[in-house]
């Protein structure tokens, strides 16, 4: 792996100097890939988990600054460890070992130049889900372009004031619309296996923010306008007031279940299909353990 001198890997193209290990970027990650859980993963829409797992590989670090991100210990504080592409292609096998239904990474786009070198060396049998925030580069989508079956994006916000407020990103709004577009032109209409698992497509994520329904139903109303039914949509009531939330009064407790009910119901006004979750999903027990940092547990020696 090269080190990085002007990076633009991600839609804030801050053109940082990345080390091996650290960065001076908006992510502040090096190129080395910092990795805190791999295993199966149950808590995903039930055509990704299905019954076997999906296969996680959950990265450190992220393009946002979420005040209330559930995975804050690695967005923020960076919890993991190192491991090289070769190790990060192993992981892949003992995954498809495990019998999970595909290989998800969460959150890879500032690792995106090792995650296409572990490809190179391992090119999972299985589907590969590429989990994001939304904000991402169509620039850096192209590179994965025939690598990635499955994109899970989240669609967070219409309104890009609440963007910057909550995201630290300014202009995400029009960011996803593009990143989305390119995404959908990659993988086309959703296909399923026999068992119903999804093996190709673009699934987009709305999370509902307590006191923001408006701006939810108008990334509702953005995914019908532009995709229609070549989308499904997951609505997340899963939000928890975590990482730096308690700042934000506005949003620091859980939804409503006349809240959550609002947004499903403009959702099937539009006709759209996909996913909703029962509230009790607002619940920190079901946030991962990225306490474990031994060699064995990633699955290689």
């Amino acid at each position: 792996m090269d080190c990085i001198e002007h990076c633009t890997a991600c839609p804030h193209l801050c053109g940082a100097k990345r080390g091996l290990f650290e960065g001076e970027g908006f992510c502040r990650m090096g190129v080395k890939p910092k990795v805190a859980r791999v295993g199966p993963h149950y808590w995903e829409e039930p055509c990704i988990s299905g019954t076997k797992g999906s296969g996680a590989v959950f990265f450190s670090g992220c393009t946002l600054k979420c005040v209330f991100c559930q995975n804050y210990e690695i967005s923020e504080n960076h919890v993991g460890v190192y491991i090289t592409p070769a190790q990060l292609a192993n992981c892949y096998k003992n995954l498809e070992t495990q019998g999970v239904h595909n290989i998800n990474l969460v959150s890879a786009s500032h690792f995106i130049d090792a995650v296409l070198e572990s490809f190179d060396i391992y090119k999972p049998k299985i589907p590969v889900l590429y989990n994001s925030s939304g904000y991402e580069s169509v620039k850096s989508l192209r590179r994965l372009e025939d690598k990635i079956d499955i994109y899970l994006p989240d669609f967070k916000y219409s309104d890009n004031r609440l963007a910057e407020r909550y995201s630290g990103a300014f202009d995400y709004s029009n960011v996803a619309l593009a990143a989305i577009e390119e995404m959908v032109l990659q993988t086309g209409d959703i296909k399923y296996d026999k068992d119903g698992i999804v093996q190709k497509g673009t699934i987009v994520r709305v999370l509902v923010l307590p006191n923001h329904t408006k701006d939810a139903m108008a990334v509702l109303d953005c995914i019908r306008a532009n995709f229609g039914k070549s989308v499904l949509v997951s609505i997340l009531g899963q939000y928890v007031p975590t990482g730096k939330a308690y700042k934000y009064p506005e949003i620091n407790r859980t939804l409503t279940e006349k809240e959550y009910d609002k947004v499903v119901d403009h959702a099937i006004s539009l006709n759209l299909d996909g996913f909703t979750q029962e509230l009790s999903a607002a619940d920190e027990k079901f946030i991962p353990d990225f306490s474990a940092s031994s060699s064995e547990y990633f699955g290689y020696k």
